[in-house]
């Protein structure tokens, strides 16, 4: 299999604040990117708890498909995921290993689209997303994370 490719990086210092583009940053296992709400334990859904909360992915191609099949823009900032990704089917790595950049990730389960998503960023998005709203992983040792990085499964 052809690895992926990481196309861009998003983190949000805190809740329901805009996402910020970076070019790099770092994944600490059991906390998270640094720099984003949820490495501070400060994300909307924090208090949950729970791996799934470490780092969340997007596809490229995802976002395309949202906006062909329903006209609405969609920002990859939008999407509110951490890591937005092309060429890799990212539903296909839950309970699967792989890397992004020097970091090694577990695939825990779906990112599904929520009603919070909805409000925050102001348009409907659930039905243009479900079961390709992305994948929550857990972070299970430390890297880089580089825009430009390819995105292996183990």
């Amino acid at each position: 299999m052809q690895p992926g490719l990481l196309v861009s990086i998003h983190i949000a210092v805190g809740p329901e604040e805009p996402m910020q583009i970076v070019q790099h940053t770092r994944a600490v296992a059991g906390k998270g990117l640094e720099g984003d709400r949820y490495f501070y334990g400060i994300g909307t859904f924090s208090g949950n708890g729970g791996p799934d909360r470490e780092i969340t992915l997007i596809e490229l191609e995802a976002i395309e498909a949202f906006e062909r099949d329903y006209g609405v823009q969609l920002d990859a900032a939008d999407a509110r995921r951490n890591l937005v990704t092309r060429g890799v089917a990212l539903n296909h790595l839950v309970d699967r290993k792989f890397k992004v950049g020097q970091a090694t990730l577990q695939g825990i389960r779906l990112c599904e689209p929520c009603n919070h998503l909805t409000r925050v960023i102001g348009r409907q998005t659930i039905p243009g997303l479900i079961h390709r709203g992305g994948l929550r992983a857990q972070i299970l040792t430390d890297g880089l994370i580089q825009v430009g990085d390819p995105v292996e499964v183990l």
